[in-house]
């Protein structure tokens, strides 16, 4: 049997078009599914008539939602130990800024509270996250 016959003579080669195919779709499936992956935690805010502050970076943001969960960006903490993380994380930063958003629904002992672990973990600078009033709503005050 000569080298390049195709008579009686096995394939040696692996064909890997088939699998290069697979990855491919498997690869736009992944891409297109993982945005849609990374979820917030969802809290009715409270409504306020000042503007928008701009902001380039993104900021450390603190959540308590209806059912009175504490939230690190995405991380659920206790109140106990919010202040315990909270030092941690800002521990190595230079800006200390957290944003506070809480649902309106929640009871104001409970937002100070937080409030007070917060500042007590060092934080200089605190912002309060609101929706602004619709338009409808301010022609009727």
């Amino acid at each position: 049997m000569t080298p390049g016959s195709s008579r009686n003579g096995f394939m040696s080669d692996i064909n890997v078009t088939p699998f290069v195919d697979v990855m491919l779709v498997l690869l736009i499936i992944f891409m297109v599914t993982a945005p849609l992956m990374m979820q917030g935690v969802s809290v009715s805010l409270p409504e306020a008539t000042a503007k928008p502050l701009t902001s380039e970076k993104e900021h450390l943001l603190i959540t308590i939602d209806t059912n009175q969960r504490i939230f690190i960006n995405d991380v659920e903490v206790t109140l106990d130990f919010l202040q315990e993380k909270l030092s941690r994380i800002l521990g190595g930063r230079v800006d200390r800024e957290v944003y506070l958003k809480a649902d309106k629904d929640i009871s104001y002992g409970t937002v100070v509270r937080v409030m007070s672990e917060i500042k007590g973990a060092g934080v200089e600078k605190l912002g309060m996250v609101t929706i602004p009033v619709s338009d409808e709503k301010k022609d009727r005050t």
